[in-house]
């Protein structure tokens, strides 16, 4: 039951942050370099507030948005810190999926993307599904390796069951989602509401 839930939001966490965050982050990184004269290495050069982006699909919908507080770019790594971000992947026939978290620093390349702090991943209820919250204080998510990962405590929760780990490991290739350790899981069925009655 948990294993089935796991793939049906796991693969749009993933695909979410590699095809839309980067790809907005290097927009405006590259857009707003140009207007910045250079300051020294260990100073931003280029401060954005309350940034709002929305990324739009083939069929005309929206696909993914992304806000944030603030965004700061730091030329001597050519990494950027998000302040409060939040994403949300908009699936054809999925349940949207929103990631937030406390802070968000985003490699060079695009090629690391770092949540940290109070991590929260939440899939829509949809159909017969619940809605499933995972928090976790970090999740590294590696695009060209397919790969989410965390090493820290984990907590997994529907709507009558709780897992919780040390360490995840997702590769978003064969949908698989690993546990790395300690995993425990409680189901209440007093909990659950019949097939028919979830939204």
């Amino acid at each position: 039951m948990i294993g089935s839930r796991f793939t049906t939001w796991a693969p749009i966490v993933v695909l979410g942050v590699m095809a839309a965050l980067t790809f907005w982050l290097d927009r405006v990184i590259e857009s707003g370099a140009r207007d910045i004269v250079g300051p020294s290495r260990s100073d931003p050069d280029f401060i954005v507030q309350n940034i709002s982006a929305v990324s739009i699909g083939e069929t005309g919908k929206a696909a993914h948005a992304l806000t944030a507080v603030k965004m700061v770019h730091y030329p001597d790594d050519d990494s950027t810190l998000l302040t409060q971000p939040r994403f949300v992947s908009y699936g054809e026939t999925k349940a949207p999926v929103t990631i937030t978290a406390n802070q968000g620093v985003v490699s060079s390349k695009g090629d690391h993307v770092y949540f940290q702090d109070n991590v929260r991943v939440a899939r829509a209820p949809y159909g017969d599904q619940s809605e499933l919250i995972l928090r976790t204080s970090f999740l590294h998510v590696i695009p060209d390796a397919d790969l989410a990962k965390t090493d820290r405590y984990v907590t997994i929760v529907d709507d009558a069951t709780v897992v919780t780990a040390v360490g995840l490991e997702l590769n978003i290739s064969s949908h698989e989602l690993k546990l790395l350790s300690n995993v425990r899981s409680t189901y209440d069925p007093t909990k659950a509401p019949p097939r028919g009655d979830r939204r």
